[in-house]
């Protein structure tokens, strides 16, 4: 999975990539310090490979991993190549999902690109830059459209889609606000839209506004207030707080955030909304060689879910030896819960499930 960090310059952006990457991007008071996309691989927090790992004493310990790409900041006209425009629109295009950190806190000692702090105005000059590139995009596929339409009379029906979506992004609202079958979903994932990528809206707030209510907060209460009519999430989330805690050991790092009174960290709690987001699972695999996790999209089958560990185990699919990890864990060892009758043998039909953990049978 990989997740595209944006925003306007002097958000919090860049210190936030750094805090949940610690890959050491630069990160200074004024536009345009992430000139290179910068690159970061975090491993994704799973306690249940912990005790996996407790039971087997494996030889490799393998999590799952997201990458986070800190995208260039941007400014009104990228759409049309002003500042890092056409830079940021290529990254953005690559990513599965956007995080879009959005300033929600007042600082008289850190720029803001437009002079004030405006959360509304700030989402809206990034998200009109890529519904301008959208509708470049949407232009040529509808004169496509049309001329098929005319030996083939089943495309009448994806140009007149299409032309409502122009039409809604012309009225300002991204493309993944736009109401559709799901036939239509499927033609509008086709075109790779920039605005119906799924949006995370990490709002960035002071230390003291985090703690306190949320409620008190005009600027939070804007950001959600704009991702209800996108079908977007936000993240309420506090860059600095993550900048002090990724240095810390886990043990201090676990006491800060109970001294906070929360249970986990901003990484934590952005990869759960990812997930949820993306519509994804884990499976596992476990033994003396190696315990790891697999990320997959939810309804995915057990042939495909094998494919993802090597091709040969999709092309060659007998069966899937599945047991639940809490089966597993509550029984101790796979031969207990063999004995237990609680190990299924699974065909090709079979839909994973999270936490399943799996030994896939092939032939090839």
């Amino acid at each position: 999975m990989k997740l595209g960090i944006v925003g306007l310059p002097n958000v919090g952006k860049s210190t936030l990539f750094n805090a949940i990457t610690n890959a050491g991007a630069q990160s200074a008071n004024y536009p345009f310090c992430t000139i290179e996309p910068n690159v970061g691989v975090v491993a994704v927090p799973d306690k249940r490979l912990d005790v996996l790992a407790d039971m087997y004493h494996p030889e490799k310990y393998t999590p799952a991993v997201i990458e986070f790409v800190d995208i260039a900041g941007l400014v009104r006209g990228a759409s049309k190549g002003e500042g890092l425009g056409n830079k940021f629109l290529a990254n953005i295009r690559e990513v599965d999902a956007v995080v879009h950190v959005v300033r929600c806190f007042e600082n008289d000692d850190i720029v803001h690109v437009d002079g004030s702090v405006d959360p509304k105005r700030d989402i809206e000059t990034i998200n009109l830059e890529l519904i301008f590139s959208d509708l470049e995009m949407l232009e040529r596929r509808i004169d496509k459209a049309k001329k098929l339409a005319k030996g083939d009379k089943s495309y009448l029906a994806e140009a007149e889609f299409l032309t409502r979506v122009a039409a809604e992004l012309e009225e300002g609202r991204p493309a993944r606000s736009v109401a559709c079958t799901p036939e239509e979903a499927e033609i509008l994932s086709s075109v790779a839209l920039l605005t119906n990528k799924p949006v995370i809206y990490a709002a960035n707030l002071s230390e003291n506004d985090f703690k306190g209510d949320l409620s008190d907060n005009p600027h939070y209460a804007a950001v959600e207030e704009i991702a209800k009519a996108e079908n977007a999430e936000v993240l309420p989330i506090c860059a600095e707080i993550e900048a002090e805690i990724s240095g810390m050991e886990p043990e201090e790092k676990a006491l800060f955030l109970s001294d906070m009174g929360l249970s986990d960290s901003g990484l934590d709690r952005l990869i759960r909304k990812s997930y949820h987001l993306l519509g994804l699972i884990s499976y596992l695999t476990a033994g003396p060689q190696e315990v790891r996790a697999w990320t997959i999209t939810n309804g995915t089958k057990a042939p495909q879910a094998a494919g993802k560990i090597h091709t040969d185990f999709e092309r060659g699919f007998i069966r899937a030896e599945i047991v639940s990890y809490d089966d597993l864990v509550a029984c101790g060892s796979m031969t207990a819960a063999k004995e237990k009758g609680l190990v299924r043998s699974e065909g090709k039909e079979y839909v994973m499930h999270d936490g399943d953990v799996v030994l896939f049978r092939f032939n090839v």
